[in-house]
């Protein structure tokens, strides 16, 4: 009885080790759909393009770009939180004057999305034109977007000149 129990113990563990030595079988990842970054590319700057329309024409009450809670960063001042801070202050600055002082462009230059498609950053840059086509001002920016009902709206952005600093007047 004492040899059946001991065959029996080790026909088990010789099993168990049988089965821990097999290797462990790949689980296939799940399935995802390929994230056409060209056509969101172009969403986005279709985007940048109706954003310069309402600059450049002083309607920014038009513009469709910002979430309710975006918050967008710029430079040498805080930055200003909810969609309506932001439309303040786009709405002040068409309104001064600069809308028919000159004209803004945006290039999306490279856009950057979660595997799912449902965020992105995209990487732009910026121009200002006088009506002679002479840069009063350019620069880069950097934008964080998320689909809401299966539109991108932008959540979070930061611009950067790349002007030289002008001097102040120390008098």
């Amino acid at each position: 009885m004492k040899n059946k129990i001991t065959k029996g113990i080790a026909l088990t563990l010789f099993a168990i080790l049988m089965m821990a030595c097999q290797p462990k079988k790949e689980e296939a990842a799940p399935e995802t759909a390929a994230v056409d970054t060209e056509k969101i590319k172009a969403e986005i700057q279709a985007m940048e393009d109706a954003f310069a329309v309402g600059l450049n024409t002083g309607t920014t009450d038009d513009i469709v770009y910002y979430a309710e809670d975006a918050v967008s960063y710029g430079q040498n001042e805080p930055p200003l939180v909810g969609k309506a801070a932001i439309h303040d202050k786009l709405r002040k600055e068409a309104g001064d004057g600069n809308a028919k002082k000159m004209k803004v462009a945006f290039v999306t230059n490279e856009v950057h999305a979660s595997s799912d498609g449902e965020q992105l950053v995209e990487l732009g840059s910026y121009k200002a034109a006088d009506s002679t086509g002479t840069v009063l001002h350019s620069g880069n920016y950097m934008a964080l977007f998320k689909k809401v009902d299966g539109k991108y709206v932008c959540t979070r952005d930061m611009g950067a000149s790349d002007q030289p600093k002008k001097e102040e007047s120390k008098e």
